[in-house]
């Protein structure tokens, strides 16, 4: 089935009782793609690539503009950044003080991602980051809402990854449920290591179908090999996040790394989750 267009998505959302009131089409630098209004801030989407670089050289990769970027190496997927717009806080979701309507805008963000990665027929998954405290907001099912949306609109859940925050991996207990509710609606799971001794205990986990770590902070600890040998053990896919220049990508590609992301590749100056 093909997916909607961002047009079709945007008029289906209007019969919607809570997308419909603030999901609308993007006019100038937005056209052609959904932009949510949400009180007086303006959200957008923008998309990092994840890229598999094990047979391609670094340097063809920074040579690409970001229009052409993903014509180097191949694409496991994007991770959605949510813009925002106008005089508002750093990060607004960090300022909400009522967990209500910080559900309502972590759910609306993650939706109108999906409409614009959907509707412009992108390949690959689309990774999603969930915020930790709609985690602990939302007490149980994690996932049957965003799962029942997706459906209502044409889409598939199985190419989204619900992507957790270290917060959540830290707790063994809470991240074997999260993985098992998740994935129990569509979704595939990654998990964001809070240090590297964690990969440790993803054996004894739900199965998680993603690694990601912080591309900093593994080669300042001199723990990339380590990370990357335990990953291949595990035969799941290991994510380095926040590749910020050459000269880390340089550090990483000494140990088969495959999988990196981060503003080295397609930088967005706005994003602020």
């Amino acid at each position: 089935m093909i997916t909607p267009s961002v047009t079709e998505l945007v008029n289906r959302a209007k019969a919607h009782p809570f997308l419909g009131v603030h999901i609308v089409l993007g006019e100038g630098e937005h056209a052609g793609q959904a932009v949510a209004n949400y009180g007086e801030l303006r959200i957008a989407s923008a998309y990092e690539p994840i890229f598999d670089v094990g047979t391609h050289s670094f340097p063809q990769v920074l040579s690409a503009s970001p229009e052409s970027a993903e014509r180097f190496g191949d694409e496991l997927g994007v991770q959605a950044q949510t813009l925002i717009e106008g005089d508002t806080p750093h990060d607004p979701f960090g300022q909400l003080d009522n967990d209500r309507e910080l559900v309502a805008l972590d759910r609306l963000s993650r939706a109108l991602h999906a409409f614009n990665f959907f509707g412009a027929q992108k390949p690959g998954l689309l990774f999603l980051r969930v915020h930790e405290r709609l985690l602990k907001s939302v007490k149980y099912d994690h996932g049957l809402h965003f799962s029942s949306v997706l459906l209502e609109f044409g889409v598939n859940p199985g190419r989204i990854v619900i992507e957790l925050p270290a917060a959540a991996v830290a707790h063994k207990t809470f991240l074997g449920y999260l993985i098992k509710s998740y994935q129990r609606y569509g979704f595939k799971v990654a998990g964001n290591l809070p240090n590297a001794g964690q990969i440790m205990a993803v054996s004894d986990m739900a199965r998680l179908d993603f690694i990601k770590m912080d591309a900093r902070a593994a080669l300042r600890d001199s723990v990339v090999k380590h990370l990357v040998a335990y990953a291949h053990r595990l035969r799941i896919p290991l994510i380095f996040s926040n590749v910020a220049d050459a000269a880390q990508f340089n550090a990483l590609e000494q140990y088969d790394v495959h999988f990196v992301q981060g503003p080295v590749f397609d930088a967005h100056p706005g994003e602020l989750r």
